[in-house]
């Protein structure tokens, strides 16, 4: 299973938002990416989430209201 990929719901554990659901929306590089959903759309460190075994299905830069669709279609919002 590859942790850090487009799509994979993860859980904020520092900074302001820690313990929000979030989701990849963008790999920019081994330490950085975009996540989204229930937190501010930001690039975050990968050291600050922890990846779970859930994935919804996101293009790579989905918009918004596209990572809330799924995030509700998947029963984690």
């Amino acid at each position: 299973m590859a942790a850090i990929e487009v799509g994979r719901v993860c859980i904020k554990t520092l900074g302001r938002e820690a313990g929000n659901v979030c989701v990849i929306v963008e790999v920019l590089d081994k330490n950085y990416i975009v996540v989204d959903g229930n937190v501010k759309r930001r690039r975050c460190n990968v050291k600050h989430v922890e990846p779970t075994d859930k994935k919804v299905e996101l293009e790579k830069g989905a918009s918004t209201e596209e990572v809330k669709l799924s995030l509700d279609a998947a029963g984690l919002l």
